[in-house]
């Protein structure tokens, strides 16, 4: 794991710059450093190591091409890298190799095939730079699923890029206008979905895509089209096309296995120390005992304890790693120990982020850092395989809507909500929530109603707009199938794995996800619907497999979920620290926000006619954020 930053283009002093911006990101990779130029063509590209996969100079980055034309700056691992050699000394592409380095496979792939055709062939996590000398052209290319992040944008005359908006911002000419339209989208999800940004003039790199940028782009300061080479929303409808056919139950089982062990294989490669994160849940036990079934040792497992019994999962996770016989390290941590992070969060996360779990994944990747250099999670299991309870929530409520004529819906809609101003009113929640989902003209507008928080962020958000996303588009995919595929599209790579990869790279931890190999995702997407959900469950398939390795009992046990007692911290000891972001004064300092709509949600809150925290805490984050960008205001 490292970070990467780079720019191309008109910049004074280039590499001093690129130093500033590479010092920004030492935490993405304390082992080394690197800096490359090209100062005829003004290019220049800087690197910071987390080495993990050969350790030697012979590993070290930026990385010229054995053939002399590329240069490379990676973030990440390419899993496959081993057989990517066997192959290109099979076809007689091989070059001398300098040593072990997925880097160093890399840019021998892109020699003999080109970038899109080694982009396709790639198994793995990474984000890079690469600069075509011969060309005198900059590609910029990012995984399937989105692990890794990259940014990119002009900074003055300059095309940069970088792994974090920190390296950017530290370069001169960079414009901190706010993308108010990101903003919005941020208080409907609290996490702002690529390829937005906090920023104006940055862009995040879709997942699956490469650009590649020419001296007649960077000359017009144009932002060309990027290309996608690898799909989920198309891998999602031919898969559903091509279902597999299993005769029995243990058939299907089996399949999960072959391909979930040869993506846990894979990815237990390292140089160094390598552990994994054990909830006691589902998706960690399983990546837990298929890596302990493929390890001759015992497996380090970690996991995090809270005093609060409410909240506290940690003897979950203790008996499966008993039973497994791995090592287990657990870290049990008081209310304050989460507290004191808080302060952290808007340089962590570096742009406005509220997914409030971010508190504990931040203090298990510390613990874990100080054991292990590599940590293998189970991330991604509910998008894949039908996991989250709102799946099944919105499944009964799109039922009952098709029974009602869509003629209907709408003023059937408007009584309710009516009837809601004079009455109380369940259910789904609150009549007006009613009248929305009655009337949603497509699944996927339905289902936003289930991921959303304000429910009108352009009044919200001061100048901000409600721009289209993949919820907006039509699919033909059943809703089940539908639901999950919008997951992966959006809270998957823009708030999971945000949460995860910020948190990691702050304690310089490396996190790799097996479930989200794209093999994986593709066996997924072409498992019938009954092998996901199943008489009320979800993850029906990987709770099968994972009962041929952990007992039925240590595993079907209601979740708690891996967060924190927002709600009671806001009226608490976060009540302080969050009235002094969220009073008219400094909301109006800032002009981000409608300070009256603010203001009825805390009151309300604090008056505890209602749990607001999921929603505050968006408008927290942001405030949060702005003030370490302009001021401060001190956490507790």
């Amino acid at each position: 794991m490292c970070g990467i930053v780079g720019a191309w283009g008109p910049m004074e002093n280039r590499q001093d710059v690129l130093a500033i911006s590479r010092k920004a990101l030492r935490h993405r990779g304390p082992d080394s450093e690197g800096f490359w130029e090209d100062a005829e063509a003004g290019v220049g590209l800087a690197h910071v190591r987390l080495a993990i996969v050969d350790l030697s100079e012979a590993g070290h980055q930026p990385m010229v091409s054995a053939c002399g034309r590329y240069v490379v700056a990676l973030n990440g691992e390419v899993y496959n890298h081993l057989d990517l050699r066997e192959l290109l000394q099979v076809q007689g592409h091989a070059p001398d190799w300098r040593g072990h380095s997925d880097t160093e496979t890399l840019l021998a792939v892109i020699s003999a095939w080109g970038l899109e055709a080694a982009l396709q062939s790639l198994v793995g996590m990474y984000a890079f730079a690469l600069w075509d000398r011969e060309a005198g052209t900059l590609s910029l290319a990012r995984d399937r699923m989105g692990e890794k992040p990259l940014y990119w944008g002009h900074v003055g005359n300059a095309l940069a890029f970088a792994s974090e908006l920190k390296a950017l911002r530290s370069m001169p000419g960079f414009d901190a206008g706010l993308d108010r339209d990101a903003l919005t989208l941020m208080m409907r999800h609290n996490y702002i979905p690529a390829p937005y940004s906090v920023y104006a003039g940055i862009r995040k790199l879709m997942p699956g895509h490469f650009v590649t940028i020419s001296a007649a782009d960077l000359k017009q300061r144009a932002l060309p089209s990027t290309v996608a080479y690898w799909s989920a929303w198309q891998t999602a409808h031919k898969s559903f096309e091509q279902p597999l056919a299993f005769t029995r139950d243990a058939e299907a089982i089996d399949a999960l296995e072959q391909v979930l062990m040869t993506a846990v294989r894979a990815q237990m490669m390292a140089d160094v120390p390598l552990g994994a994160f054990l909830s006691g849940g589902v998706d960690s036990s399983l990546v837990v005992a298929l890596m302990q079934n493929l390890s001759a040792n015992a497996v380090n497992t970690y996991a995090i304890g809270f005093e609060e019994a409410a909240w506290d999962e940690a003897g979950y996770a203790r008996e499966v790693a008993a039973h497994l016989g791995t090592r287990h390290t657990e870290l049990y941590v008081s209310a304050q120990d989460a507290l004191d992070v808080v302060p952290d969060l808007p340089d962590i996360y570096d742009e406005p982020f509220a997914d409030s779990s971010q508190i504990p994944t931040i203090l298990l990747m510390k613990m874990a850092s100080e054991h292990v250099t590599v940590a293998l999670s189970g991330d991604g299991g509910d998008e894949l395989f039908g996991g989250y309870a709102r799946y099944q929530r919105a499944l009964r409520w799109w039922e009952k809507r098709g029974r009602v004529p869509s003629l209907m819906r709408g003023p059937l809609g408007a009584v309710v909500q009516g009837l809601g101003r004079v009455m109380p009113f369940g259910g789904v929640g609150q009549s007006g929530k009613f009248n929305r989902l009655m009337q949603a003209t497509g699944s996927g507008p339905f289902y936003r109603q289930f991921v959303s928080y304000w429910e009108d962020p352009a009044a919200l958000v001061l100048g901000g707009r409600l721009q289209e996303t993949v919820f907006d588009q039509p699919c033909a995919l059943p809703m089940a199938e539908h639901m999950m595929l919008l997951d992966t599209l959006t809270y998957l790579p823009d708030d999971i794995l945000v949460k995860v990869d910020r948190a990691a790279m702050a304690a310089s931890l490396e996190t790799r996800i097996p479930l989200l190999d794209h093999r994986v995702y593709a066996f997924a997407r072409r498992l019938a619907p009954h092998y996901k959900i199943r008489d009320g469950q979800g993850k029906w398939l990987m709770r099968q497999l994972l009962y041929r390795h952990v007992p039925q009992a240590l595993i079907d046990r209601p979740k708690k979920g891996f967060g924190v007692p927002l709600g009671q911290w806001l009226r608490g000891p976060l009540k302080e620290w969050a009235s002094a972001l969220l009073d008219s004064a400094s909301l109006t300092r800032h002009g981000v926000f409608n300070p009256d709509l603010v203001q009825a949600k805390w009151q309300g809150h604090l008056a505890g006619r209602h749990d607001w925290s999921a929603h505050l805490w968006g408008v927290l984050m942001t405030q949060a954020w702005l003030d370490a960008r302009q001021g401060t205001t001190e956490a507790p």
